[in-house]
């Protein structure tokens, strides 16, 4: 992934001023913000908020200018140990060229998200060179499991170990379709790289797309119908993203609708078709998307990918 790893930023501990920001999306709920302050000091931070994180331009939050500005001047304050995402959306496709990641690449800090986040947290990495955090937003909810991760990653300045699958304790049973399947066994190691997939199409052509090349590509999305999966899956095969991978770990493709009016096929007989020839470990069904129970995935980070055993490991540290 590049000659140069991307920098770690500190790791945060109790006290971290922590800024929320909202560049994609409006709040939907006059909670949304309560429930970010509520999380961050729960967490032991101080939320910082931005002063256009409650507006609202049509299915933005904020214009483009009012939505740009908060997020730089996270970037910019000094007194920032962090930058986290309230929500997803649309709208980081609008401001992604005018965003001062030279700020960022000055002073790394964590910045965190996911969904459309993903267009920022790869720039992070390609363009200010920092490792990037794709995890909750910070408006949703975060049980048990999500948190464990988040502050594993977030404040260890050791490496996170295995992730594992989900947990299983004795009160909690996991659903079927929550297991993890493999579709190409294996294991592989390299830096971690991906995100919505939808997003990661969008990125194509862009000095934003990420370097893939000995990657381990993780991958998930919502509300998409499979055919438009499939099509984006064609989409990367043709421009040669997938050639050079590492391994593949599958999230969750929440809401996935595969039937249409002239039939349909199974998500495993898409992946099949574009990962399971490859040549390389993949697998799917990881804690990885628009769900409570998620992990926290450092992008840039170097892991170890075993899909027989449906395990991911960081194999180095996340923060300094």
């Amino acid at each position: 992934m590049g000659s140069k790893a991307p920098a770690r930023p500190p790791r945060l501990t109790h006290g971290s001023r922590v800024a929320l920001v909202a560049p994609a999306g409006p709040l939907l709920e006059r909670d949304d913000l309560t429930r970010a302050d509520a999380l961050c000091r729960a967490l032991g931070y101080e939320p910082v908020r931005g002063p256009h994180v409650r507006g609202r331009h049509g299915y933005l939050a904020g214009t483009d200018e009012e939505r740009l500005g908060d997020l730089n001047a996270a970037f910019r304050d000094p007194s920032v140990d962090a930058i986290w995402c309230i929500r997803g959306g649309y709208g980081t496709t609008r401001i992604l060229d005018r965003i001062d990641f030279a700020a960022l690449s000055r002073r790394p800090r964590p910045l965190i998200g996911f969904s459309d986040i993903t267009t920022i947290l790869n720039a992070a990495v390609s363009r200010a060179g920092v490792v990037a955090f794709h995890g909750p937003v910070a408006r949703a909810p975060m049980p048990p499991f999500s948190r464990w991760h988040f502050e594993r990653v977030l404040t260890c300045a050791e490496p996170a170990g295995r992730l594992g699958r989900l947990p299983a304790p004795p009160d909690v049973l996991i659903p079927r379709q929550d297991r993890i399947v493999t579709l190409s066994g294996g294991v592989a190691e390299g830096p971690l790289a991906g995100g919505n997939l939808t997003l990661l199409q969008c990125l194509i052509g862009t000095p934003y797309f990420p370097e893939l090349d000995g990657a381990i590509l993780f991958l998930e999305d919502v509300g998409e119908d499979l055919y438009r999966v499939d099509r984006i899956l064609a989409h990367l095969r043709l421009i040669g993203a997938l050639d050079r991978l590492a391994g593949v770990v599958v999230g969750r493709f929440t809401d996935l609708e595969r039937n249409m009016a002239d039939g349909a096929l199974g998500f495993d007989e898409v992946l099949e078709t574009y990962l399971g020839r490859l040549g390389i470990p993949v697998g799917f069904g990881f804690p990885v998307g628009h769900l409570d129970d998620q992990w926290t995935l450092p992008l840039g980070v170097r892991a170890r990918f075993d899909a027989d055993a449906g395990e991911l490991e960081l194999v180095e540290a996340a923060v300094a």
